[in-house]
């Protein structure tokens, strides 16, 4: 059986996660206390043909999340195939969509600011955050998102799955990834008015990145550093890393290094996930 926790800040999509892993034929149970995980999962186990199942868990249940731990040792005790996900995005972004909505924060008593209870629920779920696959919904729409989650659940956990990522700084850093490589300082296809309106997956501005020297100078300088740790990741029981390329638009370049990137680490033979946030 298959159990995939949802969890993250709220705003940040987990009811849309929910829809979407539902949509993909997942038992879905929203705002769960995970003292009644395990009574869920053995109500299924033995009793029904439902294989796959999807939780979200958030601080709706703060007072109880703290046995979340505990939860998912007995559940693995069980043979139950584990996987976490977690819901991030910027403050004024998740600002903003309380705004729009005119939702009350959960952990809201009526004197706390918004931005107080982020912070507060940030360090709540702190400890779920570090053992989950993170996923910055800041910048994301509805459709990318389910793309990303299906990425997720058939990506393969026998191995190290690398996620490379491209995005524009003008957007803001994302911050669901490990590590975050700056290429703004390299020739910039936007001045060239005749291509400035594709993107780095076409062909002319393949064509005209794969003539500058720097650039290629820069993938592999970017490519010999993470080949080298890697490795690392994997000894330390680390199911994925998530690589970030940015320039300023998030369009041409990150584009194009992120593809290149993404083509070297394959022959590594590690599973190699794509996203670009901004095209």
């Amino acid at each position: 059986m298959q159990l995939i926790l949802i969890s993250g800040l709220a705003g940040a999509g987990k009811s849309t996660a929910l829809k979407i892993l539902e949509d993909s034929g997942y038992y879905c149970v929203d705002n769960l206390p995970p003292p009644m995980l395990l009574q869920l999962i053995q109500i299924h186990l033995f009793s029904s043909d439902v294989k796959k199942i999807a939780v979200g868990v958030d601080t709706r249940s703060y007072s109880l999340l703290r046995q979340l731990p505990n939860a998912i040792h007995d559940l693995s005790k069980l043979g139950i195939d584990i996987k976490v996900i977690y819901l991030d995005a910027r403050v004024d972004v998740l600002i903003k969509r309380f705004s729009e909505t005119r939702r009350k924060h959960p952990l809201s008593d009526g004197e706390k600011t918004i931005s107080d209870c982020i912070k507060e629920e940030q360090e709540i779920l702190s400890s779920i955050s570090n053992i989950a696959y993170k996923v910055d919904t800041s910048d994301l729409s509805a459709n990318s998102l389910r793309g990303i989650i299906k990425q997720f659940v058939n990506a393969d956990y026998s191995q190290l799955n690398v996620v490379i990522q491209s995005f524009g700084f003008k957007y803001g850093l994302p911050i669901d990834s490990d590590f975050i490589f700056d290429v703004r300082c390299l020739p910039n296809p936007h001045y060239d008015v005749a291509i400035r309106i594709f993107n780095g997956t076409e062909e002319p501005i393949i064509e005209y990145l794969d003539g500058q020297e720097k650039v290629q100078e820069m993938i592999e300088d970017i490519y010999l550093f993470i080949k080298k740790w890697l490795g690392e990741f994997s000894l330390d029981n680390r199911n994925y890393v998530t690589i970030a390329i940015g320039c300023t638009g998030g369009k041409h370049r990150s584009v194009y290094i992120t593809e290149r990137l993404a083509k070297l680490i394959r022959v590594l033979n590690y599973k190699v996930m794509i996203r670009h946030r901004q095209i």
